[in-house]
């Protein structure tokens, strides 16, 4: 299971990385009840995302460690990313 709750991590982070969504969105989408796919808990655990807020919005968003998993672990999302955002 260990592979799983890393693949559906990686997930989030494209699905952050791609477009930017509120806190209620991510959770929606992202948040389980199953104990065996805590997929949002541990990527706020490992500190590979955060909920800032800005003009009275609650925003999920990216955080260096995200961007340095995805190059690690899928080199070619992280490339499309980059290029996509001009740097």
């Amino acid at each position: 299971m260990p592979d799983a709750v890393e693949n559906l991590i990686l997930d989030l982070l494209e699905w952050v990385e791609r477009k930017e969504h509120t806190y209620p969105e991510t959770m929606e989408a992202w948040r389980t009840s199953c104990p065996r796919l805590p997929v949002w808990e541990d990527a706020t655990e490992r500190r590979l995302v955060k909920t800032v807020s800005t003009n009275g919005r609650s925003l999920v968003r990216a955080t260096p460690a995200d961007l340095a998993l995805l190059k690690e672990k899928r080199p070619h999302v992280y490339e499309e990313l980059q290029h996509r955002s001009g740097l």
